[in-house]
């Protein structure tokens, strides 16, 4: 069954059960996972559609940081929507899996001792192997935990 599918049998059971909330949340993704179906002229991949709600969780977490303190209710209403899109994200990997593919990649490209000029070739062949599994952002932080 395709992402499509899924979001839409989930957005008629939160409609059935009056889950407003829930329902809009749905119906944004499925608007996004359909939108770039069209714009791709053929179904996606299962990596597309994991992008999709990837980039969706991405721009909600980015509403949620710039909302201003006193302002509960879009606060309220981003924590409610990352709630229901993360059920439709791949697990996301832990700071121990990173380290784990890091090390990988530095035996894998002989380097002992990384140092800054080394980050372009680690991040290079890094990111392909983790691309989707983990936040980039987290990726980035702990190899330059590693430089020297």
């Amino acid at each position: 069954m395709s992402k499509i599918e899924e979001v839409r049998s989930a957005m008629v059971a939160a409609m059935k059960a009056g889950d407003k909330g829930t329902k809009e949340t749905l119906s944004l993704l499925l608007a996004a996972l359909k939108n770039k179906a069209i714009d791709k002229r053929e179904d996606l991949t299962p990596e597309e559609e994991v992008q999709v709600v990837l980039k969706e969780i991405k721009q909600t977490k980015e509403t949620l940081e710039m909302a201003p303190a006193d302002r509960a209710d879009i606060i309220d209403e981003c924590t409610k929507r990352l709630a229901v899109l993360e059920q439709y994200a791949p697990k996301m990997m832990d700071e121990a899996e990173i380290k784990e593919a890091i090390e990988a990649t530095l035996k894998e490209l002989s380097i002992d001792a990384p140092c800054a000029k080394d980050k372009g070739r680690i991040m290079k062949s890094l990111m392909p192997k983790v691309k989707g599994k983990a936040d980039g952002k987290l990726v980035n932080e702990i190899v330059a935990g590693y430089m020297g």
